[in-house]
Order: C-alpha cells, then structure tokens, then sequence
C-alpha cells in the first residue's frame, strides 16, 4: 500500500501535537519513577500511592464526560489552549505541593485539564489527516511516551535527587508554557467541523454519542487498552528497587534506553500501521506484551542488562498495539461526533486507568518502606486476561472501520461513474 506524504502545516501540526502529548505523558508517568521517594518522603503506603495515581485519572475521566457535549461546538484549538493553560496550572500545584492530602488534590486539578488533552488531540488528528496517514502521525505524536523516558524521567529524577520531588513536576510548567507559546502562534485554527454541526443541545449530543452502539464498542475497546499500564506502571520504580534491587542511580538509565527504544520504534510501527492490517498488528503486538509483561511481573533480582531487555520489550509491546489501536478508533466517529467521542473515549480510558490502579494498590503490598513489594505477579495474569479481551474487542471495532471505509469507497466509485456518464 502506497503511503500519502504529509504537507508542511501538517508536519507542523504533527511537531506540536507530540510536543504536547510528551508534556502531559510526562507529568503522568513522572509519578512512577517517584514512587518510592514519594512513598518514603510523604510515609504513604502503596494504597494511598495508587490512589494519588488513580486522583488524576478518576478526575480526567469526569471531565472528559462534562466536555463531551461542547467538544465539537468550538475551534479546536482554542480547546486546545483553555485545558493546555489548565493542565500547566495544575502541575505547578504539584509542584507547589507539601503534604499528600495537597499532592492528592493537586493531581485532582491536574487530571481535570490533562485529561482532556488527548481527546483534542486525537480529534484535531481526525479532522485533518486520512486514514492512511493516521498510523504515522500515532507512530510519530506516541513518541511522546518515549522520549518522556528518555529525556524527560532522568531530567525528573536528577533534579528530585538535587532538589526534592517536587521539581520535576515545575520543570513541567516551564517547558509547557514554552509549548503553549509554540501552538498559539503556529496552529491554524480548526474550525471544519462546526460546518457540519447540528442544533442539539450539549446533553443531547452527549447522550446521542454515548448511545450509538458502533461508538459503544469502541469506548469499550480503547478503556481497557489503559488498563494495563494503570496497573503495573505506577510500581514498577518501587519493584525494581525493592525486588529486583536495581538501585536509585541505575533507575534513570533504565528507563532512559527503554526510552531510547521507543523514540526508535515508534515511527517504525507508524509507517507499518499504514502498510498492513492495523488489526494483525495490533494482535501480534498484544500477545507480545502479555509475555513480557508476565516474565517481568515473575523477575527475581537480575543483572541489570535482563532488566532492561525486560522493559524494552514491554515498551515495543504497548507501543506497538497502541499506535494501530488508536489509528483504527480514530476512523469510528463521523466528523460531526468526532470532538464528543474523543471526548468520551478520553474519559472511560482514564476512568478504567483510576479503577485499575486502585486496585493494584490494594493487591500489591509492602510490609514496610524498605521490603520487597508482594502479590505483584498476580497484577501480570490479570493484565494477560484483559489484553486477550481486548483483542476481541479491537477485532469488532476493526470489522466496523472496514465495512464504512468500503461503504465510503463504493459512494465515491458511483459519483465518478455518474460523472463518467454524465
């Protein structure tokens, strides 16, 4: 299949697009690799780490509903800068943050804007490029999760070393400012969409998208792609120092070459997306991460190298299943519910994400700071069983994508034959 180049704008486009996506995956993922030091300076337990983790996510996915309904009835990228400034205000309140109960609320603020973000996100990539140019624009904007491991995370655990916990999230707010600036004198306006808006009211269209049963079946689909991640991220710093005695100095390094991994294979799997059958790709990429996975949930402590063999692997699983997976739900919305189902698919991802990091912190226990996190194996075998549901449940949204994009295809093939006869 013969890929579609991308126009200057758009390369822009894409340039700001993963500059905000490695912002807000940043401060999110910023909390892994702070785990044990937040679990020591502030003397929480891990149910209270999983619950300022799942904070952020229960609030996102609350604000994600309350946007639903006016998603599609601004510019988008006015959208984009109201929740942008949002987002930075709350992560300079976590920076500012001295005490859980002040972390915890922080992160509550901080996941009313954030979460929002990739919903505008993935309805701005909606709106102006293609299906056959989606898979690389996912491949090139998911680097943000890579390069916020490889630039970002030893940056962040450097300066709380330095200079406690809080600075990684106020370096933050300084890079995001600069990138606001960057897409406020950069990002055309969006605006196509409100050309094809109805007259309902915001309920109306909330309730009309959350109704439609092929929209239905990707909401299901993509919440249970962040489950995983919600539940095992969020101790992994805390299991490779207790468990697998990896040491505060060789964490930086560990997540910075799983990082390098995936700046690397990101756009290899962007361009593979637009080449071959997301759905096989997505498949493939699903078993292969639940492998990985489980042998790490199951590590004893190792040499470092099998240590971080283990990590890329699991980077280039998730990475690879989520490019296809979020090129394919990209493509179920009508231009007109785009903003709205973004929106809503946003929501119940993070929503899924906060319920499965609670209960991860209920599963996982630790006896006190210092001693080996227990029980973490079993969060491995439930992240298998959820990956196999949601490969099903891909399958159905795959099999919906194909029968629109052929029902497109054969309303254009009679256009040109009535114009051929015409």
């Amino acid at each position: 299949m013969k890929t579609m180049p991308f126009s200057t704008y758009q390369k822009i486009l894409i340039a700001l697009i993963a500059f905000v996506q490695f912002s807000v995956v940043l401060d999110f993922m910023v909390m892994s690799p702070l785990g044990d030091m937040l679990m020591k300076s502030l003397s929480i337990t891990p149910t209270q780490f999983g619950f300022a983790v799942s904070a952020y996510a229960f609030s996102a996915g609350i604000s994600g509903f309350l946007a639903a309904g006016f998603a599609d009835r601004f510019d988008r990228k006015k959208m984009l800068l109201f929740f942008y400034s949002g987002f930075i205000f709350g992560t300079l309140l976590c920076g500012l943050a001295n005490s859980y109960a002040m972390l915890v609320t922080a992160r509550i603020v901080t996941g009313l804007f954030g979460g929002v973000m990739s919903s505008i996100s993935l309805a701005i990539i909606s709106d102006i490029f293609v299906i056959e140019q989606r898979g690389r624009v996912m491949g090139f904007t998911q680097m943000g999760f890579g390069a916020s491991q490889v630039l970002g995370i030893p940056v962040s655990l450097y300066l709380a070393n330095l200079s406690g916990w809080q600075s990684p999230f106020l370096m933050i707010v300084a890079m995001s400012m600069v990138i606001a600036l960057l897409i406020w004198v950069n990002m055309r306006p969006i605006t196509a969409h409100l050309a094809v808006q109805h007259s309902q009211s915001a309920y109306a269209h909330l309730r009309y998208t959350l109704t439609h049963p092929h929209y239905r079946l990707g909401f299901a689909a993509t919440a249970l792609l962040s489950v995983g991640g919600f539940m095992i991220m969020p101790f992994s710093s805390a299991f490779a120092i207790n468990n697998l005695h990896v040491t505060p100095q060789q964490l930086p390094f560990l997540f910075m070459v799983s990082g390098i991994s995936g700046i690397i294979f990101m756009p290899l799997v962007g361009r593979l997306s637009d080449k071959m059958d997301k759905f096989k790709l997505f498949a493939i990429a699903s078993l292969f991460t639940m492998v990985a996975i489980l042998i790490y949930a199951h590590l004893v402590p190792m040499p470092l190298w099998v240590i971080i063999l283990v990590n890329i692997l699991i980077m280039l699983g998730i990475m690879g299943r989520m490019v296809p997976a979020m090129a394919l739900t990209t493509a179920v919305p009508e231009m007109k519910d785009c903003g709205a189902f973004m929106s809503i698919t946003s929501s119940l991802q993070q929503i899924a994400g906060g319920v499965a990091s609670s209960i991860a912190g209920m599963i996982v226990v630790q006896k006190n700071s210092f001693s080996p996190l227990e029980h973490y194996d079993i969060l491995g075998w439930i992240i298998a069983v959820v990956s196999l549901l949601c490969i099903f449940l891909v399958y159905r949204v795959n099999q919906h994508v194909q029968r629109k994009l052929d029902k497109k295809a054969a309303a254009m093939g009679e256009i040109s034959e009535r114009l051929v006869n015409a």
